[in-house]
């Protein structure tokens, strides 16, 4: 038991680490999670640490043993497989998550989060309350970021465009009308993304070949395992979205992934683009941004707030 809270000790919003893995074979060794690398003439043994490790991402060429699996759960580190370079093969299915059944899980963020889903009206105060957080995020993150600054980055260039957004999201009354407000401002935010980078024409096409569609399909499943481990850890199933598809099982990884790409994943795929950044690169420069900006931690915060929310009806009327 003191293995298990030590393991434990780091809470999940404060852990530094993702790992994404790949020709490699996963395994447990002396009271410790490795990864074993063939190289040409030895085998190389690197250590995981999982005790600050958020997920692991299991890409092509891997395999885990059941007692890495077992120390991994311990330590509460999600588990998911996916493709080369953290994107899935097959057409555009999320990352199968593993996760740790055999321990007692927070009820107060899933109770909490059921008593406003099943009403519309509360879906949409949340949906916008997400909304809302995700342009204050970007906001206060691109007005003081130095690095983003510097490549040309700046919340005030887009502020109008932001006050728009912000007007429609208040005066939605419907998830469709949100949904056409974030489509609408994504777009303006790639355009000058692509202008303030010198990228040249940009479409953004989930199948395209290019640089920044690359590293913005990378970067979002980085995103998505932030969000799949903040909703594990406060217990509260994937499939009770408050913005994204309804059909989708995994749709509220996505409405909570939405609160940081903006602000961290889409600039930085488009700088590192432009300097023709490797993909471990672009991963690091994205990981190294969340833990600077407290991305997780953020996810946290917000999703937390709107579980325990009490005054739906007086910020209704």
């Amino acid at each position: 038991m003191e293995l298990l809270t030590d393991l434990k000790a780091i809470l999940h919003s404060k852990r530094a680490n993702i790992y994404y893995l790949e020709k490699c074979r996963v395994m447990q060794k002396d009271g410790r999670v490795l990864y074993l690398t063939e190289a040409k003439n030895e085998n190389q043994y690197w250590n995981i640490p999982i005790a600050n490790t958020t997920c692991l991402l299991l890409g092509t060429g891997t395999s885990i043993t059941q007692a890495a699996m077992r120390m991994l759960a311990s330590a509460g580190v999600l588990v998911g497989f996916c493709g080369g370079g953290g994107t899935p093969l097959l057409m555009a299915t999320e990352i199968e998550w593993l996760t740790p059944q055999s321990e007692y899980r927070p009820t107060e963020y899933l109770q909490g989060w059921m008593q406003f889903w099943f009403d519309e009206n509360k879906r949409l105060m949340a949906a916008k309350q997400f909304q809302q957080a995700r342009i204050g995020y970007l906001q206060a993150l691109w007005s003081k970021n130095r690095d983003l600054k510097a490549e040309g980055f700046n919340s005030a260039d887009i502020q109008p465009a932001l006050d728009n957004c912000l007007a429609k999201i208040t005066a939605a009354n419907q998830v469709t009308r949100l949904l056409q407000a974030e489509a609408e401002l994504t777009k303006q935010l790639y355009k000058y993304a692509a202008r303030s980078t010198n990228y040249g024409d940009f479409t953004r096409e989930r199948e395209a070949i290019d640089t920044a569609n690359a590293f913005l399909n990378h970067g979002n499943y980085l995103a998505y395992g932030l969000a799949a481990t903040t909703l594990w850890v406060l217990g509260i199933p994937h499939g009770f979205a408050v913005m994204h598809g309804k059909t989708r099982r995994g749709a509220l990884v996505f409405d909570i992934a939405d609160l940081i790409k903006d602000a961290i994943i889409l600039p930085w795929a488009f700088i590192c683009a432009k300097e023709k950044a490797t993909e471990q690169e672009y991963r690091q420069q994205c990981l190294q941004a969340f833990t600077d900006h407290k991305a997780l931690e953020f996810m946290f915060d917000q999703v937390k707030a709107i579980a325990l929310k009490q005054d739906w009806e007086l910020t209704q009327s």
